[in-house]
This record gives C-alpha cells, sequence and structure tokens, in this order.
C-alpha cells in the first residue's frame, strides 16, 4: 500500500513528510536539535508583501487565486492585503501550522501557500490564525496546545462546515526540510473518520488520508497532476 512507501503527518495545513526509508523517530530527533525554539521573527517574515501575495495565490489555479481573499503575515498578525470576491482564502501559512508536537513546528523556512474554499475559511482556517495570535504572544507549544483545546471545547471557533477544502498547489511551496515540495494535492477536511467511505490509502487509491488529533480533523488528500500554472508535476516525485 502506499502509505507504507510514504507516510504523511498532516497536522493543521502544513505537511510533514518522512520519505522511504526515513525513520519517523530519525526525523524527528534531526528536527527538534535544529529547531528547538521559536527563530526571530523576521525569519518567518516576507519583506514584500506583493511576493507574499503571489505566493499566497500559487496555491490555486489563476481561476480561483484572482478572486480570492488575500492575507499576509505581519509583526502584529495576519491582515487581508487583497479583497476578495468569490469566497476563497490564500494564506501562506509558517510553521506552526502543524501540530505542537512535531520536530519542525518552529522551521523558520517552511512556506505553505494554501487556497481555502468558502467553507473552509469560515471554519477551519480561524484556528491557524488564533494559533498565530498566540505564537506572536511568545506563547509556548504547551500553552498554544492547551489554547486550542481549550477553544474548541468550549466551541469558541467554528464548527467545521460540510465541503471545506483547500488548495496546495504551489511550486513554490516548502513544507519540510525532509520534502520541501511535496506533489500538488487538494485537501479536504472532515470532523470524523472518512477513511473507510473514500477508501483513502487503498492500493492505487489516488486518495490519501491523515489524522490531527489536536484540531480534531480527518484530512483527505487527492493527488493532482499539474501545478497551479499549469505545468506537470514531476512523475518520480516521492
Amino acid at each position: 500500500m502506499r502509505k507504507n512507501h510514504l507516510k504523511i503527518i498532516a497536522l493543521s495545513f502544513a505537511l510533514q513528510i518522512v520519505l522511504p526509508g526515513t525513520g519517523t523517530q530519525a526525523v524527528a530527533q534531526a528536527g527538534k536539535a535544529a529547531y528547538p525554539a521559536m527563530a526571530s521573527l523576521d525569519q518567518y517574515l516576507i519583506s514584500d508583501d506583493k511576493i507574499e501575495i503571489a505566493l499566497a495565490r500559487s496555491a490555486a489555479p489563476s481561476s480561483i487565486s484572482d478572486g480570492a481573499e488575500v492575507m499576509v503575515l505581519g509583526r502584529e498578525g495576519y491582515t487581508t492585503a487583497v479583497k476578495g470576491t468569490n469566497g476563497f482564502l490564500c494564506i501562506v501559512e509558517r510553521s506552526w501550522g502543524q501540530s505542537t508536537d512535531q520536530a519542525e513546528f518552529w522551521n523558520p523556512k517552511m512556506r505553505a501557500p494554501h487556497c481555502f474554499n468558502a467553507q473552509a475559511a469560515k471554519s477551519f482556517a480561524p484556528i491557524y490564525l488564533m494559533k498565530t495570535r498566540l505564537v506572536l504572544a511568545g506563547k509556548s507549544k504547551a500553552e498554544i496546545a492547551q489554547a486550542i483545546a481549550t477553544a474548541l471545547d468550549k466551541t469558541e471557533v467554528p464548527a467545521l462546515e460540510p465541503g471545506a477544502m483547500a488548495y496546495m498547489m504551489s511550486k513554490e511551496q516548502y513544507l519540510n526540510d525532509q520534502g520541501k515540495s511535496w506533489h500538488p494535492h487538494a485537501m479536504f477536511f472532515s470532523p470524523g473518520d472518512m477513511t473507510k467511505s473514500w477508501a483513502a490509502d487503498d492500493p492505487h487509491s489516488p486518495i490519501m488520508m491523515a489524522n490531527d488529533p489536536e484540531e480534531r480533523v480527518t484530512i483527505l488528500f487527492v493527488l493532482a497532476d499539474k501545478w497551479s500554472d499549469g505545468t506537470a508535476s514531476p512523475s518520480n516525485m516521492p
């Protein structure tokens, strides 16, 4: 099965990829040594808003992203740089899009362009935006995890809407130090386990899945054969 060759840990809106022949524990230990704490904020920022806007829009084909709202990261958090017209939200996630227990949670090189549809923009993206505010407030990983759990328990963040999904088709994505740029794909978010009904991870199925217990969601991945600009992705990618 595909999952025996490539294990995907999808946490929040970013991916941490463990390539064939690489032990999960070894990768985690290497990342832990490399990123024990948050780097200076400047390392996570993109100095030119125009560059960040373009990178965010590269998450989806221009037919979608040209009409999307675009948010960019500043010292006080994310703000809207471009107002949208089609309900989509394009954003470049940083490393804290992952679960707090991941080794590259503080990796300042990570850039993960997402383009959320309206349902995900309203009901899934708010968790990441909340995490960002906590990060910028100097909270620890333990404090961030607890705040997320409390917000979910008390329904302080919106319940996940049916049909919530996102595009991740940017050729410029940097998802982690092991995989960096992965397959272009679409993600579908479910509050329950959709593995069986979607036949995810079955032999030769184009659908993969991963659970994110911290954000209480199952993520289904449908791979694409082209990047957002229409060019073909390499067929020999892991």
